[in-house]
């Protein structure tokens, strides 16, 4: 018969108690450091797994550092975690390596970001991936991954930026890329991905860098892209995407670049243009706008590039492009913009480049030009320009191109051309200009462009330095 010995009776022998005690504890330090040299085991054989399918290392990186010999935590692009010592970080980026992905990097389980940016990798990305349940931040830019873009990114639900750039990537985004609610950064940018934005994309209301660029999207602008109010960058240039620019970007008021270059979209530049104060560039060239420059693009007085060249725009260039003293580049070449122009491009004295080529304006090169004294790129060829060449060109001596071909200017060539010893280019063909080249303009070693024919020029150029145009 089993006998049962009261607690009161085990409590009289304490010599019981410490042993036991000790062999629990021991017990749980052995389980506990099994565990965690275990797991620091599992991320080694998950990077060495990596390793064995990298084809190309010209600098060995990875062929003299990872190595069994060493810890893991010391591997170059390697990042542990204090608390837990595991792979938390891996950055492999610029490192020149070819190879494809291992299927058991999706057993890094405490990994929070991965960088492989700008790279060889190939092949497609193994669903193990989804394992990473932790993950941040993925960028696998710049390499020559393959195939549709997985669907299974939808289930990162910590990410907040992922960058897909510079691929080989076809098919459409994926509508489960909506699920992302922590997402805010997305580069899809430079592959072969086709069919519209989806409108799943918009409830991404963190997104704040949204680059789908260098694509062949097509369909209209969605109007809920207003839904995405964090939105600093938008990039949907060189697509296909057509119909009007939607008039509820103007509720983006915190957008600093907007990308549409390179599309057919069509309609006029919407006026809600002009809530959008905090924009520093704006890339609308390219494409099929029609009606005048609004005069809304007065209030934005951040731009620094404003690009709106290669469409059907039409009236005069506003006066209230003055107010843009921040500008580096005005582009509106290639339009049918008419009337002179305006004193108030004086104003510009950030300016580095100025292009009205392709245009229908008249009139004189205004003086005021003379302010300009950081450009480096002047275009008013093919317009309808007359008057002589003004001496305050002399003024510009950071200016490395000038192109003023195809205009009715007459007078002689100044000789103030030789302070602008940057010049690269000069370029004054189909002209009326009159009188001798004059010899300064062998002095100009920079020059590597010279076209001075198409006009009643007579002479020849005197070298007193080494130019390739002096015989």
């Amino acid at each position: 018969m089993m006998r049962l010995t009261p607690i009161s009776n085990l409590m009289e022998k304490p010599s019981f108690l410490p042993p036991f005690m000790f062999g629990l504890l021991f017990a749980t330090f052995g389980v506990i450091l099994s565990a965690k040299y275990s797991s620091i085991t599992v991320d080694q054989s998950a990077l060495l797994a990596l390793k064995s399918l990298i084809t190309h290392d010209p600098h060995n990186f990875l062929t003299t550092n990872w190595s069994t010999s060493t810890s893991v935590c010391s591997w170059i692009g390697v990042t542990c975690g204090s608390k837990h010592y595991r792979v938390t970080a891996l950055n492999l980026s610029s490192m020149d390596l070819t190879g494809t992905i291992s299927s058991q990097l999706g057993n890094l389980s405490f990994l929070a970001w991965l960088d492989i940016h700008q790279n060889s990798f190939l092949g497609s990305l193994p669903i193990e991936l989804t394992n990473l349940r932790r993950m941040k931040y993925l960028d696998f830019g710049n390499n020559s991954f393959n195939g549709e873009i997985p669907l299974w990114f939808g289930c990162f639900s910590k990410l907040q930026t992922l960058s897909l750039y510079l691929n080989n990537f076809i098919g459409v985004i994926p509508s489960t890329l909506g699920n992302l609610s922590k997402l805010e950064r997305l580069s899809l940018g430079g592959n072969q991905i086709t069919g519209g934005i989806p409108n799943s994309l918009f409830k991404c209301k963190e997104l704040k860098f949204l680059s789908l660029f260098n694509n062949s999207l097509e369909g209209s602008i969605p109007t809920e892209i207003e839904n995405l109010t964090l939105l600093k960058t938008l990039g949907l240039g060189i697509n296909h995407f057509k119909g009007k620019i939607p008039s509820t970007i103007g509720n983006l008021t915190t957008l600093e670049v907007i990308d549409l270059a390179y599309n057919n979209l069509s309609g006029e530049i919407p006026l809600v243009i002009g809530n959008l104060a905090s924009l520093q560039m704006l890339y609308l060239f390219n494409n099929r706008l029609i009606g005048e420059i609004p005069l809304v693009i007065g209030n934005l007085t951040s731009l620094r590039e404003l690009y709106l060249g290669n469409n059907k725009l039409t009236g005069k260039i506003p006066l209230v492009i003055g107010n843009l003293t921040s500008l580096l580049v005005l582009y509106l070449g290639n339009n049918t913009l008419t009337g002179e122009i305006p004193l108030v491009i004086g104003n510009l004295t950030s300016l580095q480049s100025l292009y009205l080529s392709y245009n229908k304006l008249t009139g004189k090169i205004p003086l005021v030009i003379r302010n300009l004294t950081s450009l480096q790129y002047l275009s008013l060829s093919n317009n309808k320009l007359t008057g002589e060449i003004p001496l305050v060109i002399g003024n510009l001596a950071s200016l490395q191109m000038l192109y003023l071909f195809n205009n009715r200017l007459t007078g002689e060539i100044p000789l103030v051309i030789g302070n602008l010893t940057s010049l690269r280019v000069l370029d004054l063909y189909n002209n009326k200009l009159t009188g001798e080249i004059p010899l300064v303009i062998g002095n100009l070693t920079s020059l590597r462009v010279l076209d001075l024919s198409n006009n009643k020029l007579t002479g020849i150029i005197s070298c007193f330095f080494y130019s390739p145009f002096c015989y």
